[in-house]
């Protein structure tokens, strides 16, 4: 038998393993890499498994590898609408707010470890950053919801705070064995990592978006490898000409995740996969790589740095930054409890050895232990600070499953499923109250195993399945009106135009989206109110102006006005 053959089945097993380890994730409170580093570690040579590995190139290479394709899935997660409401406070998060974490921690480490001053700030460089998979893994499995202001804040930092740690540790490292000059030197690197970085990310990803419309493959399956080999090619670009490849293929990503793609859904699923196989085998491979023996050396040093980490350099890096823009002192100490080191502080601890540093084994074991400390204690506490915080609210809108239209030309329309919950706000009413957007249509109702034609006589039943055709930018209010029936979901809208039929009623406008146009009459049609306000024949392009909102006159048919436009002006609760 080959030694491939080995190799194979010993790569099955440890990937079956890890994932079936990630379903403990929930019960036991833990992120997946605290599992998945734990069974590398058992699988090593001190372990049970006995398998011997001692390759730091290797490792680093699998990494990195695993570490684009991590952020490449990221960015194409991360919705621009996001970025927009909060890339200021993220972006000094990302950048200051890692700098001041990597001194004060490198301060520490360097007393506590009796290091050279630069030894110890290479070592809080590499532990700078947060890691937001593991943040909201966590969160999404306990069941714990924050405001979308704080969860964007959180997310989008820790999405780009990346490329500000690699940038350090890969400065200080110039500096410590190529001898680089630290003032003027350090800041062209600086420029050109980032610089270079973002302008090919953003390029290579208006190009893909340009090319993957237009070119007609003979598999849909190519599709998805297609838009991964964009992103790996963004990444070798800025790295060959001494940009950051991770910023860029992160922005990669958020370019093409942001654009209409043929087949995205099953482009999504597919690199979906691919992060969580690289998770696993990342994690798997650096547990391999270390000795559990040797952390217990270093345990009371790295339980120190982990505190002065958790305790004092990240809530002096973020208090200033949170209160600037406006965070309450409730929400600031959540962003700074929840500093969950990851995978990137594990790779960049690979950097040392890779450069020949005199002590980057020492280093790496105290990564390695500040990453567990942190993962394991953080982690398992987030869902209760979240909760005696007082910053949990109730769940948001169902999340719903998109079947895809499969063409090659590019379609402007989803079909999505729905299942209504135990206690649904649209129970016990008729389809033709939901006040759906206009453009919106519902092809089949399922209610166990029967088949329901929609009609807008059909009441609608917990635990209903509805498949709705939609325009994609119509789908969050599709979410609102089909999500759990809690108390408000006006501050929950989109701050878009919604498209109405003029006979839509206000109960019905109230009941589905918690807009409360008037008191009394509430059976009145919108056509009807705007006919009534207006002076005269309305006509397209006529609004009013009513309770914070805008009611806009778009079609007519007959002097009777078929198609209304609602716009949010004022949200409540805000």
């Amino acid at each position: 038998m080959f030694q491939v053959d080995h190799l194979i089945l010993l790569a099955a097993i440890l990937i079956l393993v890890g994932i079936v380890s990630s379903k403990l994730s929930a019960r036991l409170g833990l992120p997946v890499l605290v599992l998945f580093l734990v069974i590398g570690m058992l699988a090593g040579e001190s372990g049970v498994g006995g398998i011997a590995f001692d390759n730091p190139a290797g490792a680093h290479a699998l990494g990195t590898l695993a570490l684009a394709m991590i952020l490449f899935d990221g960015g194409l997660q991360t919705p621009t609408s996001s970025i927009k409401k909060v890339w200021k406070p993220a972006s000094l998060l990302a950048t200051f707010g890692v700098l001041i974490t990597a001194v004060i921690t490198g301060l520490a480490a360097a007393y506590i470890l009796d290091l050279p001053l630069l030894e110890g700030l290479l070592l809080g460089a590499i532990v700078g950053s947060t890691d937001a998979a593991a943040v909201f893994s966590l969160l999404r499995n306990a069941g714990i919801h924050i405001n979308k202001k704080l969860k964007y804040t959180l997310e989008i930092e820790s999405a780009s705070n990346d490329p500000m740690a690699i940038f350090l540790t890969v400065g200080l490292l110039e500096i410590l064995v190529n001898g680089m000059q630290p003032g003027v030197g350090l800041l062209e690197l600086f420029a050109l990592q980032m610089g270079v970085g973002a302008l090919v990310g953003l390029g290579v990803g208006w190009a893909s978006v340009k090319i993957i419309n237009r070119i007609h493959l003979v598999s849909s399956g190519l599709y998805p490898v297609m838009v991964a080999a964009c992103g790996f090619l963004s990444f070798g670009i800025s790295a060959n000409v001494g940009g950051s490849g991770f910023l860029a293929i992160f922005l990669t990503g958020v370019v093409i995740g942001n654009h209409r793609i043929v087949f995205q859904r099953s482009t999504f699923l597919f690199h979906d996969g691919l992060a969580w196989l690289s998770q696993i085998m990342m994690f798997v491979v650096l547990g391999l790589l270390i000795n559990p023996l040797s952390l217990l050396d270093v345990w009371l040093e790295g339980l120190i740095i982990a505190a002065v980490l958790i305790l004092v350099a990240r809530p002096i890096a973020v208090i200033p930054i949170m209160r600037l823009f406006g965070f309450n002192a409730r929400e600031t100490t959540l962003v700074a409890w929840v500093g969950l080191r990851g995978s990137v502080p594990i790779i960049l601890a690979i950097f040392p050895l890779m450069f020949g540093l005199e002590g980057a084994e020492l280093i790496f074991n105290v990564v390695f232990f500040v990453v567990l400390i942190s993962a394991t204690i953080q982690g398992t506490t987030l869902p209760l600070v979240a909760r005696r915080l007082r910053l949990t609210e109730k769940p948001p809108a169902l999340s719903a499953a998109s079947i895809e239209i499969t063409a090659i030309e590019e379609v402007d329309a989803d079909i999505v499923e729905y299942t209504l919950s135990e206690h649904p706000r649209a129970a016990g009413r008729r389809l033709s109250q939901m006040a759906l957007p206009d453009t919106t249509v519902v092809a089949m109702i399922t209610r166990g195993k029967d088949v329901i034609p929609p009609r807008g006589s059909t009441t609608l039943m917990a635990g209903d399945h509805l498949f709705v055709v939609l325009r994609p930018e119509t789908r969050p209010f599709i979410d609102c009106v089909l999500s759990d029936a809690v108390d408000d979901i006006s501050s929950e809208l989109p701050d878009q135009e919604l498209k109405l039929k003029g006979s839509t009623k206000i109960d019905d406008l109230h009941h589905s989206y918690g807009l409360l146009i008037q008191e009394e009459d509430q059976h009145m049609t919108l056509d009807s109110l705007l006919r009534n306000t207006l002076a005269g024949q309305p006509n397209a392009g006529d609004s009013i102006q009513i309770k914070g909102l805008t009611l806009a006159v778009l079609e007519t048919l007959g002097g009777r006005i078929t198609t209304v436009g609602l716009t949010v002006q004022e949200k409540p609760n805000q």
